[in-house]
């Protein structure tokens, strides 16, 4: 059975940074697209960042961009979102997933994988 356990949310204040870990138990991790997504209470999910198997292609939603790097480690069958400059509208519960294609999707139906959620809380 696959499964993306994520880590590393926390509470922590606007201005600071956190980053978030999702270690999946694929067999072929490096034949999976990987997704960050998160939803906030009463809004929807919505996409964070993604990551192309091999990381060298990574896109990003406009309001995260250029605060967050998505980067990977095959060797360790492991994600990172590093996020930087928090505000309090990033807090939210954040989901890593995984979808077995070369190019990462901005849609969440499209992920075959999920992982449970992490909690991250950004104080203002």
């Amino acid at each position: 059975q696959v499964q993306l356990v994520e880590s590393g949310g926390g509470l922590v204040q606007a201005g600071g940074s956190l980053r978030l870990s999702c270690t999946a138990s694929l067999r072929t991790f490096n034949s999976y697209s990987m997704g960050w997504f998160r939803q906030a209470p009463g809004k929807e999910r919505e996409f964070v960042a993604g990551v192309s198997p091999n990381g060298g292609v990574t896109n990003y939603a406009d309001s995260v961009k250029g605060r967050f790097t998505f980067s990977r480690d095959n060797a360790k069958n492991t994600g990172y979102l590093q996020m930087n400059s928090l505000k309090s509208e990033d807090t939210a519960v954040y989901y890593c997933a995984a979808d077995q294609s070369w190019t990462p999707s901005r849609v969440g139906r499209m992920y075959d994988y999920w992982g449970q959620g992490t909690q991250v809380t950004v104080s203002s």
